[in-house]
């Protein structure tokens, strides 16, 4: 069965190579086995997606902002590793 690539566009304009390398290392560390790999794409514009596979799961110029780390990584395991429970990343917030 193939790994899945995760990749992450960021704005090299905006200087974001590191909240995208952040985001990056947090995935990699929660999902060690499931993800084959990592990949840190430049672009410009406001760029920041986050794409597994073809799928796109975060799109900052559409969700309005940059996703909270619970979130995204809710977005992958639900994807990668559907039984893992995630922990305090698992806990909703009240309404």
């Amino acid at each position: 069965m193939p790994v899945p690539r995760l990749e992450i566009t960021y704005c090299t304009q905006c200087r974001w190579l590191l909240r995208a390398g952040w985001t990056a290392q947090e995935l990699l560390t929660t999902f060690p086995g499931d993800l084959g790999e990592v990949a840190l794409v430049p672009g410009t514009g406001g760029v920041f997606q986050v794409r597994l596979d073809d799928e796109m799961l975060w799109d900052r110029a559409a969700e309005g902002g940059f996703p909270e780390l619970s979130r995204l990584k809710q977005l992958v395991r639900d994807r990668v590793a559907p039984e893992r429970g995630l922990g305090h990343s698992d806990r909703r917030r009240p309404s």
